[in-house]
Parts: structure tokens; sequence; C-alpha cells
């Protein structure tokens, strides 16, 4: 505009020829100190532009009539409400359209739609028309990949939509799951949006329809509804109906997607409102999700991110296993996962505060760190939120800055749980029929399912154990002078003489205490809370501490375990034979195979996509080791390097590829667990055969 202001300034105040506002000249500066030869140019543009967007376009009506103007006023179409999805028809799904429009109006298995037949055509003849199946359906450089859910889910379809990430504006090397997990959240207030207009009380979602979509917690996990891929884009024209024609000498780049997981059920032979449903009312949902997308808000996710991974790139190579931001909010509501209102910030004491990429907040040193306190006074919470911090979390959660060492296990007794072939002669010295070093049970008793847990947890690499007195077996914890006095040869050995040892061996512990004193001298740091905040008070706590009568010295302890599983009983079919069985309930209880594994005491699991996810991963080493489990079931299984391949084929492939519809009761959404809770899992498994490897 400031152009048009200059020209019409220029002109006389009772001018009667604008004609240069109709040539729209401007010059074009050229000379420079080191050209002074060089001319300016001239150029010719009666286009002005109003800085929002809008031009004016301004030329002469008639030579005869200089002061008369046609004037032209362009507005972006967004600003009136005019969006993309008008301005090419044919790129606007119009391939599922002519599918759906070709099936019986009362159809309840939408074959067609999963299969995508494409009759590809040559534009120049070089082959003959050739049928081929591309359920991926397009709308102006979006897709929609339609797949069959469940073999008895037909008319609940998934549908994954690919959004180029440029078009989000999310940078090359910023596809992290920080940010897909971002995502995620921003497309629930518009899916939610078309589920409050298809509601009807007196009708099931069979009839009205539904868009089915996860709603994650505040954790950031690798999940299957959320992920960035990099794919080719669309690469042919469309012909009548299902043709299409491909472009050939044109170099199609690929694209980095940000890939968002829904299922739409759709209604009961309503064909019309399938069709509206698919090709018409969600994408214009994600039309208005990629216009109103908030760029502002990504970038403090970006920022939050590279936070959270400087402070666990600092905490890996230093003295400390855990940092809790002051400011963080640890309380949670009642019966949810969202911060309480109101809850008082957290606040480190001075003596143990430390900044680390420009946040302050307690650093927990490695060793033995007790934390103790009155009843309702915030023990248990801060230990919840030191676990919580293995996962980063999302804005908003309230313990985005709580960062952990991601090798943390949260260890309890676990009453009636199966163990096979654990050496839990650090904590027993002899059990009656057994030998503690190669120790069975179908049901353990408290204390020996909490020595196996801890055994288990250090030879897998645990660097961090979280310990809460209330979850605990009492006589595994502790025993009391007088107690010791009165059973002369009790073969527990409780946690308090190991606690010392497993520190110098570099596995750090962390435990709330509120009923023993026996911890506060094997402790590096006592913590007392405070109405919810921790007070420093490691050196009076300490003086009573001394005048415990100190015990006897025990032997240090042999913590080697080694398993050699055998495939015989590692089976997702019953017996070894007939149909495959793997379901999760919502309590926690997994069936797989002949096997029912209550997983309620697996504490590090934070969302039950993640058991469901640990289901399809055990299932899928399962399908791979079927054979051999019933035909030689005496053949060695390496379940660790099974682990590390499907492990190296989910980051390869994405979580997706462990999937299988063959499991109508199994969630479509899953979240990824650690491989230490898959292993907490096998290490349950009571048909599995397995025997102790004593080495050479």
């Amino acid at each position: 505009m400031v152009r048009l202001l200059q020209k019409l300034g220029s002109l006389p105040e009772k001018a009667e020829d604008i004609r240069p506002v109709f040539d729209g000249e401007y010059i074009i500066p050229r000379r420079t100190p080191a050209n002074p030869t060089d001319k300016d140019e001239t150029e010719s543009d009666p286009t002005y532009w109003l800085g929002d967007g809008c031009f004016l376009q301004i030329t002469g009506s008639s030579p005869d009539r200089p002061m008369l103007a046609d004037v032209v006023l362009g507005i972006p179409a967004e600003k009136l409400g005019i969006y993309y999805d008008l301005r090419n028809e044919v790129d606007n799904l119009k391939r599922l359209k002519n599918i759906l429009l070709g099936m019986k109006e009362n159809t309840e298995k939408f074959e067609d739609m999963y299969d995508g037949d494409c009759r590809v055509v040559s534009s120049d003849g070089s082959f003959p028309p050739e049928l081929v199946s591309d359920p991926i359906y397009w709308r102006e450089g979006v897709f929609y990949h339609i797949t069959q859910t469940a073999r008895l889910k037909l008319s609940c379809p998934t549908v994954t939509v690919g959004v180029p990430a440029e078009e989000l504006w999310i940078c090359p090397g910023a596809e992290n799951i920080a940010v897909a997990g971002f995502c995620l959240r921003a497309l629930k207030p518009y899916l939610e949006e078309l589920n409050s207009e298809l509601f009807n009380r007196s009708r099931p979602v069979e009839e009205n329809g539904w868009y089915y979509f996860c709603e994650p917690g505040g954790e950031i996990l690798m999940r299957n509804s959320a992920y960035f891929s990099l794919r080719t884009p669309r690469d042919y024209d469309y012909g009548s109906g299902i043709t299409v024609y491909p472009w050939f000498g044109r170099e199609v780049k690929e694209v980095m997607y940000l890939c968002l997981m829904i299922q739409v059920q759709l209604p009961y032979r309503r064909m019309k409102k399938t069709l509206r449903m698919l090709t018409s009312d969600l994408p214009k949902a994600i039309d208005r999700y990629i216009r109103n997308f908030d760029r502002k808000a990504l970038l403090k996710v970006i920022d939050l991110a590279d936070k959270q991974r400087a402070i666990r790139d600092y905490l890996k190579n230093s003295e400390y296993c855990a940092f809790i931001a002051n400011g963080s909010v640890l309380p949670r509501k009642n019966d949810t996962d969202l911060p309480m209102e109101g809850a008082v910030p957290f606040t480190s004491p001075k003596e143990d505060e430390l900044k680390i990429a420009g946040v302050r907040g307690m650093a927990i040193k490695r060793g033995v760190t007790v934390i103790t306190g009155g009843g309702y006074s915030g023990k248990t919470t801060l230990l919840e939120a030191v676990a919580a911090g293995i996962y980063d979390h999302a804005l908003g959660d309230g313990r985005e800055l709580c960062i952990t060492d991601p090798s943390a296990v949260s260890v309890s007794a676990e009453d009636g749980r199966a163990i096979s072939h654990v050496n839990i002669s650090p904590f027993l010295s002899a059990i009656s029929g057994s030998d503690p070093r190669d120790f069975s049970t179908s049901r353990a008793s408290g204390s020996t399912s909490q020595a196996a847990n801890i055994a288990e947890a250090v030879s897998r690499g645990a660097r961090l154990l979280l310990i809460d007195e209330d979850r605990s077996a009492t006589n595994f914890m502790i025993r009391d002078p007088l107690m010791r006095k009165l059973i002369k040869n009790e073969p527990l050995i409780p946690f308090t003489e190991r606690v010392r040892e497993l520190s110098a061996r570099g596995v750090s512990t962390v435990l709330v205490i509120g009923g023993s004193g026996e911890y506060l001298k094997v402790a590096d740091k006592i913590y007392m809370m405070e109405d919810f905040q921790p007070v420093d008070v490691t050196e009076y706590a300490k003086e009573p501490a001394e005048n415990i009568p100190k015990k006897e010295k025990i032997p240090a302890a042999d913590w080697s375990q080694g398993k050699i599983y055998r495939c015989g009983g590692f089976d997702s079919h019953p017996g070894g034979f007939g149909k495959e069985v793997l379901r999760v309930f919502d309590l926690g209880v997994m069936l797989v195979g002949a096997e029912e594994l209550d997983l309620r005491r697996l504490h590090n699991i934070v969302s039950p996509r993640q058991l469901h996810a640990l289901g399809f991963i055990l299932r899928a080493i399962m399908a791979k080791n079927a054979p051999d489990s019933f035909s030689n079931p005496a053949k060695e299984l390496d379940i660790e390097r099974e682990l590390d391949e499907i492990y190296r084929q989910i980051e390869a492939e994405g979580l997706d590829c462990v999937y299988s519809g063959n499991f109508p009761d199994m969630k479509r959404f899953i979240d990824l667990p650690r491989r230490e809770e898959v292993m907490q899992a096998v290490s349950r498994l009571r048909t599995l055969l397995c025997e102790r490897d004593w080495g050479e």
C-alpha cells in the first residue's frame, strides 16, 4: 500500500489524470558502489498489496477518460471462510467416493473400500490397463489410508490420516515422539465436535456412527496412533471412475507426513451417511485442524523436548540419578493422571538445588536416599514423581521436568507371582526343600517375590530401584533387634543388609520409609516431607541412628543370574494347537495362549495401551517360534535377542508392525512399553520352559 500512497501523493492536488497509478511504474536499483556504471531498471505493475494478503489492481477503463479506473480487489479465500478443499474437486477423495457409490446401500463388509481397486492406465499406451489395490485415498495433498481393523470389525475401519509435516510448519529434524504426541492431543476437539453431532442417546453408535481416537495421558511414548513417516505423495492423475494415469518422467520426491490414526464406526446399512462421514465430515475436520494448528504451542513443545533431553544427557554422566524441577506440580487429581488444582508447587531444599539446562530443581544423588515423613505428607507422591520421570511428560502435566534414570524400576512385593529358576540367595540363605540359588515356585510369598523382583531388575541392568514401604513385605524390608534376638536361625536376609552393597555395585535406591528407623543408618541422604515439600534432615536423623546396635557384617552376595529359556510352552496357541488366544482385561490381567498373567504389579506400566502392545510383542515372538514350541520344545530360545530384533523392527517400521487384527478384544491404539516390562512379563510365565544357567 506504500507504493500506491506514494503514487497518489506525487500527483497535483487538482490532477485530472491519474494514469501514473494505472502504469504502476517502480524502480529496481541496480547501481552499487561496486558497479557505479549500472543503470537502474524500471518495471510496471498496477497491482498494489495491502500488507494483509489483500491487493488492489488498478487499471484505466478508457484512454479518453484518465480519471476513470477499474479496480479489482483481491482477498485471500481463507479470509472469507473458503478453504482449499473447495479449490480442486478433482483431488477431493474422488476415487473413494466412486468406490462407495458403487457399493450396495445395505452393505456390512466394505470389501471394495478396503481393496481400493485402482485401474491404472498408461496415458501413452505403453502398457495395457491394470487393476491394482491401493486403499490410500488423497485429498489436496493429505492421504487417508483405510484398512480393516479386525476380522470381526468390518464396519469399523482404521483410517490413518497423513498430513504433510510442512503444512503444520514442522521443520525437518523436529519429527519426534513429543511433537507427534502434541499433534495427537490437538486433534481431540475436532473429533469430539464430530461425535457431538452424531450422538443420539436412543441409538447405539453402530447405527449413528462414531469416531474413535486415542486420548493419551501426560507421558510421551511411542504410539501407533501418532507418528512421522517418509512417504511418496500422490503420483498420478485421476480419470473417470477408478481410473488413474500414473506420471512418467516426472520426479516425485518423498515427503515427511504426520500420521494420525483413528477408527470410524460406520452407521449400520446407511451408505449416504457413511459417504458423508468419510468423504466430507472427517476431511473438513482435518482441514480445520491444519488451518488452526497452534504453531506457537508447537515451538514450546520443541523447546521443552530440548530441555528434557539436555537434563537426561546431564544425568547420564553425573553423580545424580533423578531431577525434579522447582515449580513442578506433583500431586494428581483424584482418580486421574491430571495435576491437582491448587496443589503446592514443588520447591527444592536449597542445599540440594542444582541448575541444569537453565532449570533449577532438586537433584537426587546416586546411592541410598530415604524419603520419610508423617501420614499424608507427600512421601509417596514424591516417589511416584521420581518413577514417572523415566518417561518425558507433555506440557500441562505438571511433571514435565521430572527426569529420572530411564533404567529405574519400581519394585514391590507380589504375592502369588510365578518364579522360575531365579537366584534369590542374596536375600535367602536357605529354603526348605529348595536351593535359593535356583528358586522356582508357581505362587511366591511376599518376601520371595520381592527378592526375585529385585534380583531380576539388577540382572537386567537397572541402575535405580524405587521402593515404597507400603507396597513391600515387612519381613523382607527390615528386622528389628528384638526379632533378631528372638529368631536365631532366620534364613531371610532383609534388604537393609544389601542396600549398601547394591550401591557399591552401581545400583542406587530411593525408598519411602515411615515405620522403621533401620534405613536411617544406611542412607546417604534423608528427606523429611512436610506439606509436600522435602527438607534435608540427614545430619539430624543420623544422630539417633548411631544408637541403633550394629549388626554383624554378612558376606557379599552372589548376584549372578542366568536362565536358559526353551521354546516349549512359549506359544499363543493353548496347548500348542488350535486358535491363538490374546486378551488384556482392564484390571491388568493378560491371557496369552494357556497363560493367565497378572501384570498389575508392573508399576512402570503407565498406560493400558502399553499392556496391549506388550501382549502383541509377546505374541509376535511366540508366532515366530511357534513351530519349535511344539515340535522341538527343548530348543533354546534367546529372548533377549528376539527382543532386540523386534525393537529394531519397531524403530524402523513403527509400532504398528506388531499389531494383529486376529484379536478383536485387543485395543487398536497401542503405546510402546520398555523392554524391562516385557521381560518382567516373560519371567511370570508359568508354562515357559527354562532352567538355571550355571555357566562353565
